[in-house]
């Protein structure tokens, strides 16, 4: 073979070569005009990008791989949203933001064998207060709150007729609850027995046969004495109050007194939420009551009344209702509610 042989034989390869090279099989996912994504049953799958569009980045094309991030099909004239037809957040929030005719949210990932698989999950839709993330907020127990009644005389005034009224033919205004309550108490109470209040964790106040007792105008009752923290460590908070059940549940009356023991607020009629006895605790009323040293709140007086102990509290249970009798004595437990 002579050299001008050899030469031309020797170009014909190299342009052979780099012919190969601009030819080899390059992956359909990589060719110009393609991009490869991942459908619902884990295949991969390719799609042609018209001549017409440029070709996706790098990062466009790792976006149409997620299942998750493809485009939504436009809506229909007449499926257009206006204020009408427009979804409310909330509600769409309960369906896991998914709007109707969508699909279950899905994600795609490779199993021991190298297998891509594809698995479906229903969005969490609970509040943080249900996930356990936060506390939930106290809700203040409803009761009827008496304060000293406005615009009424302490004393009658100097030949003050006790009959007037009746030989006049006019109604008396019937006597409130509270000044019902403050005609027989707080002065004549001792404080020698009394309990300090104890902050930071929860308590136990006793009415017991050996406490004190009060002719309330309510009747006569067993009552504690509780000091209440001082204006100057705090000007209000939330108490929890728990009453337990013990052959029976005592029913709760509160009365807020001044540094004098004189009446300031009247609490009564807690509506309480029962809870059932369980392996570790006994069954218990539960109330959350606002308490106010900032306003002259001094003393806690807890007592019961005559009405209370007549009635008593149904709970429901696996075997139906059941009725819980309300007694004289009994265990309270008190708590300062901290956030």
């Amino acid at each position: 073979m002579t050299t001008a042989q050899l030469r031309c034989l020797t170009a014909f390869m190299a342009a052979m070569v780099m012919m190969g090279c601009q030819s080899s099989g390059t992956p359909a996912g990589e060719r110009e005009g393609y991009f490869s994504w991942v459908d619902e049953q884990g295949r991969v799958q390719y799609t042609r990008i018209p001549d017409a569009e440029a070709r996706p980045t790098s990062s466009q094309a790792e976006g149409a791989r997620r299942p998750a991030e493809r485009e939504e099909p436009a809506l229909e004239p007449d499926e257009e949203y206006t204020l009408d037809s427009y979804p409310d957040g909330d509600e769409l929030n309960k369906a896991g933001n998914l709007r109707p005719g969508q699909r279950q949210p899905y994600f795609t990932w490779r199993d021991a064998d190298g297998n891509v698989r594809v698995s479906y999950f229903t969005p969490d839709t609970r509040s943080d207060v249900e996930k356990g993330l936060i506390a939930a907020p106290v809700e203040l127990s409803p009761a009827s709150v008496y304060h000293p009644s406005e615009g009424r005389y302490a004393e009658p005034v100097e030949g003050y007729d006790p009959d007037a009224f009746a030989i006049l033919g006019i109604e008396q205004e019937p006597e409130s609850e509270f000044d019902a309550f403050s005609r027989q108490c707080c002065d004549s109470l001792t404080s020698r027995s009394s309990q300090t209040w104890q902050g930071g964790r929860e308590f136990a106040v006793r009415l017991e046969a050996s406490s004190p007792e009060h002719d309330f105008d309510t009747g006569r009752s067993p009552f504690q004495l509780i000091a209440l923290p001082a204006r100057s460590s705090v000007e209000a908070f939330v108490a929890r109050i728990r009453s337990y059940h013990h052959n029976g549940l005592v029913i709760p009356s509160l009365a807020f007194l001044d540094e004098d023991l004189r009446p300031i607020r009247l609490v009564t009629d807690l509506v309480m939420d029962y809870s059932p006895e369980t392996w570790r605790k006994r069954g218990y009323l539960e109330a959350w009551v606002p308490v106010f040293p900032g306003q002259g709140e001094r003393w806690l007086l807890l007592y019961t009344r005559e009405q209370d102990l007549q009635a008593q509290t149904v709970v429901e249970t696996r075997q139906g209702p059941k009725a819980i009798p309300h007694v004289r004595f009994g265990e309270f437990g008190i708590a300062t509610f901290e956030d």
